[in-house]
């Protein structure tokens, strides 16, 4: 049954439904509703929050949580998930499964609290050192959020990887009805007979990231790489609204991908054949299914985005080799501020290719 709540809160209801049973986290605005909803709901179903004393170590006792087999979740906003990276790559070295749930605000830096999106090269790109990545998926709605928190926890341990959760403020904060997927036991789930959890049989296991001889680091390296292969895939996901017959198409993920929907629909009917490509996993990007539109006839592709030019980028590789070699033009906003239909709907309009707050 569908009840009305707010972003986050649907966010940590998922993940215990999921079978997260420990929760690792420090307060940062504008996520805190997570680890406040986690502080007295893991205690209801016989599991464990704790309050880390920064947010190093609370990706390192996920890192912990997560080898000794349990499904294991931290969450923070931009600046938080930044003193994360080193333990997030360590977590993917180590192929230790785990959730990370950012709610993005506007940076660099301290920034503000408002809604960003200045997070996407972080995110895709490997924000830690080394040769990583992580499925990212970007909910544009509290049904969505919920929803793909669920399937995280699953794809985490398909894959013995982390697995992230990119959303913003806005999408933390907001309530809409929403639906929690069907709790499930933990104590269902398959053993994880690769997880650090003491002996078994005199058999000691040990997870680590650390390989001394080159050879072998370069062996776990292409065995990472064809994870990430096999991700692109099986797990890509995207959405496209009204893009049949389009001549522009805006590319947008998460809220922003609301707005131009609602863009999308005023151009329509001002007669102009506009579309919207969604990405929902930005790892691994959806290069096909955009180069297919970009060889079906668009003329132009819009990267309508809360960045200085980031999505754009993962736009413009997916069109490289498009047959038409269609325009990529940019419609952006940052500091926190964001974009209204109308405002995107004037842009397209004027055939802008940039965005009118760059100067």
């Amino acid at each position: 049954m569908k009840e009305l709540r707010k972003g986050n809160e649907a966010v940590a209801e998922a993940a215990i439904a999921a079978g997260c049973r420990c929760f690792f986290g420090y307060p940062i605005t504008p996520q805190n509703e997570i680890p406040e909803y986690m502080s007295w709901r893991l205690k209801e179903v016989g599991g464990h929050f704790v309050q880390a004393e920064s947010e190093v170590s609370a990706i390192n006792m996920v890192y912990g949580a997560g080898g000794a087999g349990v499904r294991a979740m931290t969450s923070s906003s931009s600046p938080g998930v930044s003193l994360k990276q080193e333990g997030i790559s360590y977590i993917a070295g180590a192929e230790v499964p785990c959730v990370i749930v950012n709610m993005m605000r506007a940076g660099p830096g301290l920034g503000g609290i408002q809604p960003s999106q200045s997070d996407y090269f972080q995110a895709t790109k490997g924000g830690g050192h080394g040769d990583y990545h992580m499925l990212v998926y970007a909910p544009a709605s509290v049904q969505e959020a919920a929803d793909l928190t669920y399937k995280a926890f699953f794809r985490a341990d398909y894959y013995r990887s982390p697995v992230m959760i990119l959303g913003d403020g806005m999408l933390g904060q907001m309530m809409e009805p929403a639906e929690i997927p069907q709790a499930i036991d933990p104590a269902t789930l398959p053993k994880k007979e690769w997880a650090a959890c003491g002996h078994n049989g005199g058999t000691q296991r040990v997870i680590n990231s650390i390989f001394m001889n080159p050879d072998d680091l370069e062996a776990h390296n292409a065995h990472l790489t064809r994870k990430y292969e096999e991700m692109a895939k099986c797990d890509v996901m995207s959405e496209s609204y009204r893009t049949e017959d389009a001549d522009v198409v805006l590319v947008a993920y998460g809220i922003v991908a609301r707005i131009c929907k609602a863009a999308v629909d005023m151009l329509r009917e001002q007669g102009i054949k506009a579309g919207l490509f969604r990405p929902i996993t930005l790892f691994p990007f959806p290069y096909d299914a955009i180069r297919k539109l970009g060889d079906g006839g668009v003329k132009k592709f819009v990267s309508v985005e809360l960045s200085c030019g980031q999505l754009i980028e993962d736009v413009k590789i997916g069109l490289y080799d498009s047959k038409n070699r269609p325009q990529v033009g940019i419609f952006a906003r940052v500091g926190g501020n964001v974009m209204k239909p109308e405002d995107i709907a004037e842009h397209i309009k004027n055939g802008e290719v940039r965005s009118s707050w760059i100067k």
